[in-house]
This record gives structure tokens, C-alpha cells and sequence, in this order.
């Protein structure tokens, strides 16, 4: 007797959610273990070379970071979203294309170095700039990796991406102890780049060849230039901080907006993880207004879990993270670093929205209000900077996130109108408020004596208690998750055989 139509599609949607948080757990472990070395390789480096040499660096890869976002956007999203029959062809076609993208990205950023030692009148800027641009031809070769997170295969996919930040980690500590400064850091993101881009290669399933037409271009092209804006407006956010910090300030204040960005970008570890482990799912289940909610909620709750906690403790720890960590050199960057923490805490409240307009094709949203972020960006931050230096900028930079979180939330009730809000947020705050009151009435007690010893108490009653109120408001998700993993383990092979068209 057949099955019936209905018991398919729910052992379609339990398979699904079993890869999914197989493979959450698996980009978790990789992400979070491989932000927290490049975040670990940042503070090693910033102990070593001057905050004007890391203000230099600073400059650099934020360029770069600009180049690489704007051609990143281009190709891959698409290629996970199609569902063409021959996907050997379609993978030809489009690393046909982000090589194409990677050749123009790299004659960009050519140009772009003389503009940069031109603007900043730092003609030691041009060197550093043109030798990293061969970073873009080195991760057009990383393409193959797209392969495997398209067919939820997320081990392959994460062993093949840790490449490229273990061997930059090895090579950059090296090069920074033997002395050679901000090409330590140059150095070691272009060896790291091209081993990736090799391993993938050498690894790549489908054989490699070029194939091109113009209707694959037209079909990319349309589906990712609001993309390709909104990413080219929100990195020019970091690099006129960085340049008008220079402008303003001196190199110095570079550093700090630069060290303040590092911060901003590991707070959003898990957020990526989570994101980058549903987008080929719902990319599956679009025509499922029910399940795209749910994952909405879901995948923003686990996020949360990590992101506000962290953000609060970088503003409670401030000060104990420069006095007994990186050094008084960075004291005058201590409102900016805590309220770095802030924004990143609540910024995360629906951060991941992006991924399922993408999932539907409407990408226009986020080019809008990517828009508007900048807007605030130049009309609060950049004056703020001018009168009263980064305290002044990190008002602005709260104003941004403000301006920011508001439109994303127009845009999201438009897609799930029954999400209510206030809710959703109060659940994400509420973990981190028993934490913070035990570490505040600590202080309250411990008087004006402080030592590195009693920080780390500190740090680690704030953990514990973070990670007690979260199983209490979390308990629910939390063995939801756990079940699914489980029942994985169990039977590693039902959710192949039950989700047969995730990889189609």
C-alpha cells in the first residue's frame, strides 16, 4: 500500500530538521572554535605590533573585506538557491562566473591601493593593498565548498573552510614574533586564502571546467546586485569609520574603530553559523509560509542565546579586558568597546531576516535598509566623531543600530505578520538580566579593591549564571534540538532517505 502524501512530507520536514541541527552543531563547533582563533590571533597581534601599525592593517583589509563581501554576494547565494536538474552544469556555470568576479574584484582592489595611500596620504598603505589582493583569486578557488554546503554535507563543507584561518593563524603569529608588523597579518590572510582555495580544488566532486551563457548571467546578475549594494554600503560604514577615525583622531583611533569592528564581528559567530546552516533549507520550503515562521523564530532564538550574552559581558568587562588584557594603550576606546557590546547584543534581534528574503527572491529589502543604516551612519556618527572624538562616535554608532533594527522589523512583519515583537525580544533579553545583577552586585560589594583575579571570578559567575537562566527560559528549544541530534545519532540514515530533495 503507498504511503500517504501527508506522512512523506512530515518525515521530509523531521529529516530536515535533523540535518539541520546536525549541522548547526557542526558550524557552531567550527565557526565559534575558529572565530575565537581568529579573535585570539587579533589580541596576539595587537600585544605585539603598535595600535598605529594595526591602524595600517586596519585600513587594509577593510578594503579588501569591501572587494571580497561585494564579489562574495554575487555568485554563491544564487547557486544555492537554484534547483537546476544538471548540477554538475550549474556549478560549471558558476564558477565560470566567480572566476569572472574574482579577475574583476582583483584589478579592483589594484586600484583601489594607490586611491587608499592617496586619501589617507600614507603612501606605506600602497604596498600592503596590492600584495592582499591576491587573497580574491585564492577564494574564487574555494568555489567547490559550495558544493557541499548545498547538499547539507557540513563536515566536508567546515573541514575544507578551516583551512584558511589555521594556516593564517600559524603563519601571522610567526611572522608578527619575527618582527615583520602588519605583513604578518598581510602574509598570513594570502597563504591562508590559497591553501583553502587548493584543498577545494583537489576535492572538488564534479569535474572542473568553464561554461558560460548569458541567460545564467542575466539570472545571477538580477538576483544579486541588491546584494551586491547592500554589502558594498555596509562595508563602506567600516571603512569611512576607520578612514574619518584617521581623519579625525589620528591612526590610533583607527586601530580602535578597527578593534571595536573585530568585537562586532565576533558577536555575530553563532548568528552566521545558525543562518548559513537554515539558508539551503528554507531555500527548500519557501511555498511553507508555517515552517519559514518557525525557522524565523528558531534560528534567532539559538543566535540570541550566544550574541546578547556576549555583548552585555563585553560592556561589563570592558575595563578588566584593557587593564589586565590588551593594554592601556586602548583606554581611550573604552565607551566605544562597551558600547560595540550593546549594539551587538540587540542588533541581533532578527539579524538573520536577510537569509529568508534571499530564500523567496526579494532581495531588494536589504539593499533598503542597509540604505538607511548608512544614511544615520553619516548624519550621527561621522559628526559625532568630529565633536567629541569615539565617545561621540559610539552615540552614533547606537543611533545607526537603532534606525537599523526598526526597518529591519518593518520588512519582517511584512513577511510574518503574526511575529509579534515585543516578545520576541523580552525572550532574548532575559536571560542576560540575572547575570549582569549577580555580576553589578559583586562589584557593589567587593568596594574599590580589584584585581585580575577577582575580574576572572567575576567573568566566570557570569557565565554560570548566563548559562543557568538560559536553560530555564531556553529548556523547550534547547531538548528540542537535543532530540533531533539524538534521534540523529540514533539513525544516521534516516534523514537522507527521508529528505531526498534537500540535495536536488
Amino acid at each position: 500500500m503507498a504511503t500517504p502524501q501527508s506522512e512523506i512530507d512530515a518525515a521530509t520536514v523531521v529529516g530536515r530538521r535533523r540535518r539541520t541541527a546536525r549541522g548547526a552543531v557542526i558550524n557552531s563547533a567550527f565557526l565559534v572554535g575558529l572565530g575565537t582563533i581568529n579573535l585570539l590571533k587579533s589580541f596576539i597581534v595587537v600585544g605585539i605590533v603598535s595600535a598605529a601599525e594595526f591602524g595600517v592593517w586596519s585600513i587594509v583589509v577593510l578594503a579588501v573585506y569591501l572587494v571580497i563581501a561585494i564579489k562574495a554576494v554575487a555568485v554563491a547565494d544564487k547557486y544555492v538557491q537554484q534547483r537546476e536538474p544538471d548540477q554538475e552544469a550549474a556549478f560549471q556555470r558558476a564558477f565560470t562566473l566567480e572566476l569572472g568576479a574574482a579577475l574583476i574584484a582583483t584589478l579592483a582592489m589594484a586600484v583601489l591601493a594607490p586611491v587608499l595611500a592617496l586619501v589617507y596620504g600614507d603612501a606605506s598603505l600602497l604596498a600592503p593593498a596590492l600584495v592582499i589582493a591576491l587573497v580574491l583569486p585564492g577564494l574564487a578557488l574555494q568555489s567547490p565548498i559550495w558544493i557541499f554546503y548545498r547538499r547539507l554535507d557540513f563536515l566536508h563543507q567546515r573541514l575544507l573552510m578551516a583551512v584558511d584561518p589555521l594556516v593564517g593563524f600559524v603563519v601571522t603569529i610567526a611572522l608578527a614574533a619575527a618582527g615583520l608588523g602588519y605583513w604578518s597579518l598581510v602574509i598570513g590572510m594570502v597563504a591562508g586564502a590559497w591553501s583553502a582555495g587548493l584543498a577545494a580544488i583537489a576535492l572538488c566532486p564534479y569535474r572542473l571546467r568553464l561554461r558560460f551563457d548569458r541567460g545564467s548571467l542575466r539570472e545571477y546578475l538580477t538576483f544579486s546586485w541588491p546584494l551586491m549594494l547592500a554589502t558594498g554600503l555596509g562595508l563602506m560604514i567600516a571603512q569611512l569609520s576607520v578612514f574619518f577615525g584617521n581623519a579625525a583622531i589620528g591612526l590610533a583611533a583607527a586601530g580602535s574603530i578597527g578593534l571595536a569592528g573585530t568585537l562586532s564581528t565576533y558577536a555575530d559567530r553563532v548568528d552566521s553559523v545558525v543562518t548559513q546552516t537554515i539558508y539551503p533549507v528554507i531555500c527548500r520550503v519557501t511555498d511553507r509560509r508555517d515552517l519559514l515562521l518557525e525557522a524565523f523564530v528558531k534560528s534567532n532564538r539559538l543566535a540570541l542565546m550566544w550574541a546578547v550574552p556576549f555583548g552585555v559581558g563585553v560592556t561589563l568587562f570592558v575595563s578588566d579586558l584593557i587593564t589586565y588584557g590588551i593594554g592601556e594603550q586602548w583606554r581611550d576606546a573604552d565607551l566605544l568597546l562597551a558600547t560595540i557590546g550593546l549594539t551587538a547584543a540587540v542588533n541581533h534581534i532578527g539579524f538573520n531576516w536577510n537569509a529568508f528574503y534571499r530564500a523567496v527572491g526579494n532581495t531588494r529589502p536589504v539593499a533598503i535598509v542597509t540604505g538607511l543604516g548608512l544614511t544615520t551612519f553619516l548624519a550621527v556618527a561621522v559628526p559625532g566623531l568630529y565633536i567629541d572624538g569615539l565617545d561621540g562616535f559610539a552615540v552614533g554608532i547606537a543611533a545607526m543600530t537603532a534606525v537599523s533594527l526598526a526597518a529591519r522589523w518593518v520588512y519582517v512583519r511584512r513577511l510574518f505578520p503574526d511575529l509579534r515583537f515585543a516578545r520576541h525580544g523580552a525572550r532574548a533579553i532575559a536571560p542576560t538580566i540575572p547575570a549582569a545583577a549577580a555580576v553589578i552586585a559583586a562589584r557593589l560589594l567587593e568596594g574599590g579593591d580589584r584585581s585580575g583575579e577577582l575580574a576572572l571570578l567575576e567573568l566566570l559567575l557570569y557565565i554560570a549564571v548566563t548559562l543557568i537562566a538560559t536553560w530555564f527560559f531556553e529548556r523547550d528549544l534547547i531538548t528540542e534540538i537535543g532530540g533531533y541530534l539524538r534521534r540523529e545519532r540514533l539513525d544516521p540514515g534516516a534523514a537522507p532517505a527521508a529528505s531526498p530533495s534537500l540535495t536536488s
